[in-house]
């Protein structure tokens, strides 16, 4: 259902209103969220990952009892989504998140593990990206609480959250530490330029009347950033890699009215061409944000039954690959 002539009225008039990033108002909005009267109440758990001499808190969801049990006691395993949550790089927590991140346990039936990575401008590029690749490695390398099997470890996150997932991803290649097997990139903010010399038709039409202005997210990018040339490194601005051969699979839902959508698909037709998995879905008639929505949101429904299928296919398929393996290994 299109949005109609009055909705877009309201849209602009909004976005008018809140076009430039002001840190603390930013925040305090984004805060009331904490006040959530539709907050769902699951089985959680507050720890805490070491990054150098930096604890990072993480928040850990279980979606049933019998989760819980598996990722804590030796011996069981169960699926973990790793997730980094949007909010420019500058605003959001994982209190704020505490809805989403319940509802993504439930509604995927893993258990969701919540990084609260620290923002800027307090904390420029790269020590957010940083705080979540400790924990991520902490995860994969089995150095954390939760007993967990690396191959059914999976990474979302949402905007500045899909940046840094992307951003993760391409390091822990590099790095070689780890390998991420999947990565789910919603609405990501992959790109580096959102002024009128955008290569994006999607920055042009939905870049000021949508909520998320393109003058915003130049704004988030400018308080994220050290200094100007950082937005010339593929860990900030991951569509720049050169080389995106051996990436995780991936899954990439952008927005119809999000000026971030275009750059989201281009990623997504770049990590196809060099050789990898993936799928790219774009939620008709969505905003920017609408993830963190309620579950009977009809867009957030849309996206879990992509989510769902991804993951569940992603499991069959390394299933069906182990037991192959398993079977010529006897063979011989």
């Amino acid at each position: 259902m299109a949005i109609n002539k009055a909705v877009k009225l309201l849209l602009k008039a909004i976005s008018y209103a809140n076009d430039s990033v002001e840190v603390e108002r930013s925040r305090w909005l984004a805060d009331l969220k904490k006040l959530d009267p539709m907050r769902i109440f699951v089985k959680k758990l507050d720890e805490k990952i070491y990054n150098e001499d930096y604890e990072v808190p993480v928040r850990i969801y279980f979606p049933s009892e019998e989760a819980m049990e598996k990722g804590l006691n030796e011996g069981h395993t169960f699926p973990v989504l790793l997730f980094i949550h949007g909010g420019g790089w500058v605003t959001e927590s994982v209190e704020n998140y505490d809805r989403v991140c319940a509802q993504m346990s439930q509604s995927t039936e893993h258990i969701v593990v919540s990084v609260e990575y620290r923002l800027a401008p307090e904390y420029h590029f790269p020590v957010g990206l940083l705080d979540c690749y400790a924990v991520a490695k902490a995860l994969y390398t089995r150095r954390f609480i939760l007993n967990v099997d690396p191959d059914r470890i999976s990474i979302i996150g949402d905007s500045a959250g899909g940046n840094m997932t992307a951003a993760l991803c391409l390091m822990a290649r590099d790095k070689g530490e780890f390998f991420p097997r999947r990565q789910i990139l919603i609405y990501p903010a992959v790109g580096n330029d959102y002024t009128e010399t955008s290569p994006y038709t999607s920055v042009h039409e939905n870049g000021t009347d949508y909520l998320l202005t393109a003058r915003r997210i130049e704004d988030y990018m400018t308080l994220y950033q050290s200094c100007p040339q950082d937005r010339q490194n593929p860990y900030f601005s991951p569509i720049l890699a050169k080389n995106l051969e051996n990436m995780p699979k991936t899954l990439i839902l952008t927005a119809e009215f999000d000026p971030l959508r275009d750059e989201g698909e281009d990623y997504g037709h770049r990590l196809e061409a060099a050789g990898n998995l993936v799928e790219i879905h774009r939620i008709t008639d969505a905003l920017h944000g609408y993830f963190a929505l309620g579950i009977k949101q009809l867009f957030v429904q849309e996206s879990f039954d992509y989510i769902n299928a991804f993951l569940k296919e992603a499991n069959e398929r390394e299933g069906s690959e182990g037991r192959e393996a398993f079977a010529l290994e006897k063979a011989r």
